[in-house]
């Protein structure tokens, strides 16, 4: 029932189905988790990424979340984050945002979370660390001003959205001449061509796409034994967590291991002379 239940909301993600519901589901649902898994070292709700490559240097307390971390270094690595003005939209319990403030010498670093009840527990779990803070906002429709932000960052959520087009264009208009935009999501490959144009919005020149689900797998097999444990501590939907966990044997595994399911991270610059570029096809390295 559990498997049935997941798969119907993953074709109705495919499918743009229901975006004002499915958009309020989603939140009610992270409410629901951000209440009743409330452990104060699990800051991490993405399914991570791990590259084939050595990995970045972590202090020791952050190794545990090294499969996690692995998409939030992608996702700045390169990028000019030294005194830079930083957005998370879609910012969970926090984790990445943490990561950024202290690992890549931001002046400020801003999480939004459509969920209160998240935004809520993301502050209690980071209090301790500097220049971060967290916001409940909606990402299509976002409570900063033009130009505020020199990074945005959105990792992972993506598919809770009514109008993904909408989010796009709030991130083109929060980012400073100059900015980057740093994306990572899945969808269904038949999809692709669709978040593609989605995202493809005036101000935003595609710099970079990446196909990140052997990356992904790798996260989620090294994450496994970790999530089955806390997993197993839960009384209520505990099938529907497993797969919405990605665990191994759930749908979403298979389907990412399979390919009917990619992993995507692309990058974009706002500039003030822009002019809209052909869609790129995916590969399995960073392009410059």
């Amino acid at each position: 029932m559990a498997s049935q239940a997941f798969s119907g909301l993953l074709e109705a993600i495919d499918r743009g189905a229901f975006p004002k519901t499915r958009k309020w589901l989603w939140r009610g649902l992270y409410n629901i988790l951000s209440r009743r898994w409330r452990d104060d070292d699990w800051r991490f709700m993405n399914y991570g990424f791990l590259p084939p490559a050595p990995g970045i240097p972590l202090e020791q307390e952050d190794e545990a979340d090294r499969p996690f971390i692995g998409l939030y270094a992608q996702a700045v690595a390169g990028l000019p984050m030294k005194g830079a003005r930083v957005l998370e939209i879609g910012s969970g319990r926090g984790g990445g945002a943490r990561y950024i403030a202290r690992y890549c010498e931001p002046d400020s670093v801003i999480g939004l979370d459509y969920s209160p009840a998240t935004v809520a527990l993301a502050r209690r779990l980071n209090r301790d660390t500097p220049r971060l803070a967290f916001e409940v906002g909606d990402a299509e429709k976002l409570p900063f001003a033009d130009g505020a932000f020199d990074v945005v960052i959105n990792i992972e959520s993506s598919h809770c959205y009514g109008d993904v087009a909408a989010f796009a264009r709030e991130a083109a208009r929060v980012l400073a001449p100059g900015g980057w935009f740093s994306f990572a999501d899945m969808r269904g490959r038949a999809t692709l061509p669709l978040l593609r144009q989605q995202l493809a919005v005036p101000g935003l020149v595609l710099r970079g796409e990446t196909d990140l689900s052997q990356g992904v797998i790798t996260a989620l097999d090294a994450a496994e034994q970790r999530k089955r444990a806390r997993i197993g501590k839960i009384r209520f939907m505990r099938g529907f967590i497993s797969e919405f966990a990605g665990s191994q044997g759930s749908i979403l595994y298979r389907e990412l291991s399979e390919g009917g399911v990619v992993y995507l991270a692309q990058r974009y610059r706002k500039e003030d002379d822009f002019r809209e570029l052909p869609p790129p096809t995916i590969s399995d390295a960073p392009k410059a």
